[in-house]
């Protein structure tokens, strides 16, 4: 079956497995459990800020979303879902949410000078407005909040 890949750069389509309404006020795609899924959803979190004229933030969600699927990808062996959701009104608060098959939480940790990796979720509580992680029967969402320039 040929993945839904509406809404995404043609160069992106070979890694997403399903794209659901990009139309509205949320985006969610879901990506396979390869390492192209972070260059395919940084891709596809740039589109679509674009098009919602949210440019300003471009640059931070797409940074915060690499770490969190490089994330997932390092600790989930399924699926990965990414969603935006846009501020309602004049609310000025943009939802990332990652989501993998593993309900354990995520670990903040501090990394040492050395340390090659252990950085991103210190990176994710300093960037955006807040931030956490909910767990259930089907694995976990780490989402964080990101202030919109009005």
């Amino acid at each position: 079956m040929k993945p839904d890949t509406v809404g995404l750069p043609d160069s992106l389509g070979g890694e997403v497995i399903r794209v659901t309404d990009t139309d509205g006020d949320r985006a969610t795609w879901t990506f396979a459990a390869d390492p192209s899924a972070v260059r395919a959803a940084r891709g596809a979190v740039r589109e679509q800020l674009h098009r919602w004229e949210l440019g300003g933030v471009a640059d931070l969600a797409e940074l915060l979303v690499s770490e969190l699927v490089t994330n997932a990808l390092r600790h989930a062996t399924g699926p990965v879902g990414v969603r935006l959701t846009r501020p309602e009104g004049r609310t000025g608060v943009l939802l990332l949410e990652v989501s993998d098959p593993v309900p354990e939480p995520p670990q903040q940790r501090v990394a040492r000078p050395d340390d090659e990796g252990g950085r991103g979720l210190q990176l994710l509580a300093h960037s955006c407005r807040r931030w956490g992680h909910r767990s259930g029967s089907h694995g976990k969402t780490v989402w964080c909040e990101l202030a919109v320039p009005r």
